[in-house]
């Protein structure tokens, strides 16, 4: 069941932490995996509602990382 559109999202996207740590802009990984930077950029500012299996496998192999590293639940 989808959260009431009052409730506070909790799962945090740590795309500016791993583009950091790899030396990569957000640029070069939307060449690299084919979704644009304006889509990005709403994932990275955990703005996105949702995110296609595909797009967050591709954004994993091309950082290197696990889903668990990009994604992580907050607490309230």
């Amino acid at each position: 069941m989808p959260p009431a559109p009052d409730e506070e999202q909790r799962i945090h996207c740590r795309l500016d932490e791993l583009l950091e740590a790899r030396g990569m802009t957000l640029t070069e990984l939307s060449q690299r995996v084919g979704v644009s930077i304006v889509n990005l950029s709403v994932l990275k500012n955990d703005r996105a509602r949702a995110i296609r299996f595909s797009t967050l496998s591709a954004i994993c192999n091309v950082l290197d990382c696990a889903v668990g590293d990009l994604l992580v639940v907050t607490t309230s």
